[in-house]
């Protein structure tokens, strides 16, 4: 049988860069205790009182077909939102809905790329981003993040790696998996490269609400000078502690948005006007739940480097955002992903490898924040011990 040349793109970047987490699930399952820091989902139940809105509105009718472009009152939620924070008057126009970031960033970048186009991106990148570009055609063409340099995205890094065929900037701040938080400057420069050689910068802003304290953030909509290029990307996944509810939305040109228009119509023909309403609300109300989990993710980062930075030879990579913390274990293992798989069967312990998320953390280890803070601890002790005792 034939089979459309996208599956044979997509082939090995799926579910394989979470063959470890897929293995603790297994030995959960089977009885075995072990602690998870894995995936990243938030550590509090999505706000009863989003829910109640959800489903109030689902009893008031409100579950019939929506638009291509999304439900009026959510648009205006986040035209109000996005003027706010970027200082600027951003339409509703400029704005489209998907069922979560993921689908938002395809539905992007399925409206910029083809076959022989080439997207810039940071390596380490979220598991996902390699499968997003491969889909499209495009080629990935990755950027090192250096950790001397905090893991942000620098103009001077990509500027040599810019060919004819370059189309896209693509940036993910706050970043999964390093936590790295980009300036303004970082973007003013990358802005001028994109300009030089006229690029369209995407950026994934998912993270935005949960910056530690003493960091800012900033975006690349922030500098009108870049308007007609930016488009940025975020749900309410993260913030709100809602994602399977899949409301995400992406903003930009209002050129583009026309453009992008009938993609959205051909893939969903609109989500659900009851998360819309849901979403709207929450958008206009701010999150119940997000200055509580940055307080949480920040401590728990601190607990993971006093607890194992400079024991048995790990070094330990403190986030400015998010829910992750990353671990090198190169000292001991020159393979991560060895490492990861031997610390869940010897010590229970369930943890990223780097290597899921690029070429560039093959020697280190993704753990996320999520568990309470003595299940973190716990989960520390047995890193060190098995590092100290570690024979690859």
């Amino acid at each position: 049988m034939r089979y459309a040349a996208v599956t044979e793109r997509l082939a090995g970047l799926g579910g394989a860069k979470w063959a470890v987490h897929a293995k603790a699930r297994t030995m959960k399952a089977a009885g075995r205790e072990v602690i998870e820091l894995t995936i990243g989902e938030p550590d509090v139940a999505t706000p009863p009182e989003l829910m109640a809105i959800a489903s109030k509105s689902m009893l008031a009718g409100r579950t019939g077909y929506s638009n291509g472009r999304g439900e009026p009152g959510l648009l205006r939620a986040l035209a109000a939102r996005y003027t706010a924070r970027r200082g600027r008057e951003i339409l509703p126009s400029q704005i489209m809905c998907f069922p979560g970031t993921q689908t938002t960033l395809y539905a992007v970048l399925m409206g910029l790329l083809g076959p022989g186009d080439e997207v810039l991106l940071g390596d380490p990148m979220y598991a996902t981003y390699e499968g997003l570009i491969a889909a499209t055609g495009a080629k990935m063409v990755p950027v090192p993040l250096l950790a001397n340099a905090g893991f942000r995205m620098r103009a001077a890094d990509i500027a040599d790696r810019i060919t004819p065929a370059s189309r896209i900037i693509f940036l993910n701040s706050p970043h999964n998996p390093t936590g790295a938080v980009m300036t303004r400057q970082d973007f003013a420069e990358i802005g001028a490269l994109a300009k030089a050689h006229d690029l369209w910068i995407l950026c994934d802003e998912v993270y935005e609400d949960l910056v530690f304290d003493g960091v800012a953030f900033a975006s690349p909509l922030d500098l009108p000078d870049l308007a007609e290029r930016v488009i940025v990307a975020s749900s309410i996944s993260k913030s709100h502690a809602a994602p399977g509810f899949r409301s995400g939305w992406c903003v930009g040109p209002v050129g583009f948005m026309e453009r992008l228009l009938p993609l959205s119509e051909t893939m969903l023909f609109g989500n659900q006007p009851f998360i819309a309403d849901m979403t709207a609300q929450a958008i206009a109300d701010g999150s119940p739940v997000a200055a509580g989990m940055t307080q949480r993710f920040a401590r728990r980062a601190d607990l993971v480097r006093d607890r194992l930075d400079g024991v048995a030879g790990l070094r330990v990579h403190r986030p400015d955002a998010g829910m992750f913390a990353l671990v090198d274990v190169g000292a001991v293992a020159a393979d991560g992903q060895a490492f990861a798989l031997d610390l869940l069967e010897t010590a229970g312990v369930a943890v990223m490898p780097g290597a899921s998320f690029g070429t560039a953390l093959r020697s280190w280890l993704r753990l996320s924040l999520t568990q309470p803070d003595d299940v973190i601890e716990e989960a520390c002790r047995r890193i060190a011990a098995f590092a100290a005792e570690y024979k690859p």
